[in-house]
């Protein structure tokens, strides 16, 4: 979540007119994320969010995931539903972007997890791809493996060098190696693909909601554990692997959805694959986010360090079982 359309608390009022939610009486810009302009809208009948899709989301692809929660809300996994308004109408228009009013979640999202969040968070991403099965939806991923050298090249050898000397070379030779020996025989599925712990809420040990869905695409199923488990298992700053963490994530998942040996083989291409999608958006974000956006740039090099260790073999058998 992040803001980069500021909207007024007259048009935030003239907005919520449109639905069945009470009367504003506060609202606030939520600086966490990179894609979309979110605000959080207090009213007289409870809490709302409002976001507005920027260029990164084509509004194409909003139906889908309108679609997407729907089917997962029926197949009664925690997301929040989007709100229709008196008319039925879920998707808007606000301030020049296209714009939805979506279901508040309680819950914290926890920036220093324990075993126990760990392994809920892998139970309910089992949970989730169990419901998608069911999900006739489609929508390619415009970030999967065949666009990561186009957006190495978006960003530039010498803005890549800009950020850490050598980071160029290591970048276009993890390309080749991820581009020869991507394990696409794997089973696709519909996947969240960006499962990070502040897309996740928190009661205590136990989930209350999986959020932001907007990287939801047709993808490998086991890149979302690859994706989860890079974005859970570390330290913030990619300087240290978290065991206990990673176990209990990897475990709950394989409690509730299972992880076969072929797929156990697969991961060590997907972590580092993983590793390398952030590590190239963030990239990216670091170098062309504007100087006025209230949101706050993640550090690309947190996923650097992250790849470091998903390359060697001996990390990668402590976490599946199975020689790399």
């Amino acid at each position: 979540m992040a803001v980069y359309t500021l909207v007024g608390a007259e048009d935030a009022a003239a907005f919520l007119e449109k639905y069945e939610v009470g009367s504003l009486r506060s609202f606030k810009g939520i600086a966490e994320g990179v894609e979309n302009s979110n605000y959080l809208l207090e009213t007289d009948k409870g809490h709302f969010f409002l976001t507005l899709y920027e260029s990164r989301v084509d509004p194409d692809d909003l139906p889908f995931f309108h679609d997407l929660l729907g089917h997962l809300k029926s197949a009664e996994c925690k997301v929040p539903a989007f709100i229709a308004d008196r008319e039925g109408n879920w998707l808007q228009q606000l301030c020049g972007r296209p714009a939805c009013l979506i279901e508040f979640l309680s819950g914290v999202s926890v920036s220093q997890p324990n075993p126990q969040q760990a392994r809920a968070v892998g139970q309910a991403l089992g949970e989730f791809h169990l419901a998608v099965a069911a999900f006739d939806g489609q929508r390619p991923n415009s970030l999967g493996v065949s666009q990561w050298r186009a957006l190495a090249d978006k960003c530039g050898r010498s803005a890549l060098e800009g950020i850490q000397t050598e980071l160029a070379d290591r970048v276009y030779k993890e390309l080749d190696l991820l581009e020869k020996n991507w394990p696409d025989h794997l089973p696709l599925s519909v996947i969240h693909g960006d499962l990070f712990p502040d897309n996740v809420l928190m009661l205590g040990d136990k989930l209350s909601g999986l959020i932001d869905f907007y990287f939801a695409c047709s993808e490998i199923r086991a890149f979302d554990i690859a994706v989860t488990h890079a974005a859970w298992s570390f330290s913030s700053d990619g300087t240290r692997y978290l065991p206990q963490i990673g176990t209990a994530l990897f475990g709950g998942y394989d409690a509730i959805h299972g992880i076969d040996d072929e797929t156990k083989d697969a991961l060590p291409w997907l972590f580092r694959g993983a590793c390398l999608r952030f590590l190239l958006t963030r990239c990216y974000d670091w170098i062309n986010t504007p100087a006025d956006a209230m949101v706050t740039r993640k550090d690309p090099l947190a996923f650097l360090l992250r790849l470091d260790f998903y390359s060697d073999p001996a990390n990668v058998e402590l976490i599946t079982g199975r020689k790399a």
